[in-house]
Protein backbone atom coordinates (compact mmCIF):
# COMPACT_ATOMS: atom_id res chain seq x y z
CA UNK A 1 0.00 0.00 0.00
CA UNK A 2 1.40 3.38 -0.93
CA UNK A 3 0.56 6.69 0.64
CA UNK A 4 -0.75 9.49 -1.52
CA UNK A 5 0.63 13.00 -1.29
CA UNK A 6 -2.52 13.89 0.68
CA UNK A 7 -1.35 11.47 3.41
CA UNK A 8 2.12 13.07 3.60
CA UNK A 9 2.66 15.57 6.42
CA UNK A 10 2.82 19.13 5.14
CA UNK A 11 6.30 20.40 4.36
CA UNK A 12 7.91 17.02 3.66
CA UNK A 13 9.27 16.68 0.12
CA UNK A 14 8.15 13.86 -2.13
CA UNK A 15 10.67 11.01 -2.03
CA UNK A 16 12.80 10.62 -5.12
CA UNK A 17 11.68 7.65 -7.19
CA UNK A 18 14.45 5.81 -8.99
CA UNK A 19 14.69 2.44 -10.68
CA UNK A 20 16.50 -0.50 -9.14
CA UNK A 21 19.08 -0.18 -11.92
CA UNK A 22 19.73 3.45 -10.94
CA UNK A 23 20.06 2.51 -7.26
CA UNK A 24 22.58 -0.21 -8.16
CA UNK A 25 24.54 2.24 -10.31
CA UNK A 26 24.64 4.79 -7.49
CA UNK A 27 25.96 2.14 -5.08
CA UNK A 28 28.57 0.94 -7.57
CA UNK A 29 26.97 -2.48 -7.89
CA UNK A 30 27.95 -4.34 -11.04
CA UNK A 31 25.86 -7.15 -12.51
CA UNK A 32 27.26 -10.65 -12.33
CA UNK A 33 27.93 -11.79 -15.86
CA UNK A 34 29.85 -15.03 -15.29
CA UNK A 35 31.00 -17.62 -12.77
CA UNK A 36 34.33 -15.81 -12.71
CA UNK A 37 32.55 -12.72 -11.34
CA UNK A 38 31.25 -14.88 -8.49
CA UNK A 39 34.79 -16.08 -7.72
CA UNK A 40 36.02 -12.57 -6.91
CA UNK A 41 37.04 -11.75 -3.34
CA UNK A 42 34.19 -10.68 -1.10
CA UNK A 43 31.35 -12.47 -2.88
CA UNK A 44 31.60 -15.79 -1.03
CA UNK A 45 33.53 -16.46 2.16
CA UNK A 46 35.04 -19.73 0.92
CA UNK A 47 35.58 -21.67 -2.29
CA UNK A 48 33.27 -24.33 -0.84
CA UNK A 49 30.42 -21.80 -0.58
CA UNK A 50 30.98 -20.80 -4.20
CA UNK A 51 31.02 -24.45 -5.29
CA UNK A 52 27.80 -25.19 -3.39
CA UNK A 53 26.10 -22.17 -4.97
CA UNK A 54 27.17 -23.13 -8.49
CA UNK A 55 25.99 -26.72 -7.90
CA UNK A 56 22.62 -25.38 -6.75
CA UNK A 57 22.29 -23.14 -9.82
CA UNK A 58 23.20 -26.04 -12.13
CA UNK A 59 20.64 -28.30 -10.42
CA UNK A 60 17.91 -25.64 -10.71
CA UNK A 61 18.67 -25.06 -14.40
CA UNK A 62 18.63 -28.81 -15.03
CA UNK A 63 15.30 -29.14 -13.20
CA UNK A 64 13.78 -26.47 -15.47
CA UNK A 65 14.92 -28.34 -18.57
CA UNK A 66 13.63 -31.76 -17.50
Amino acid sequence: MTASSADRPEGLPEPERVSIDELALRKGVRPIRSAEDLAQDGVFDTDEELDAFLEHVAAMRHADIA
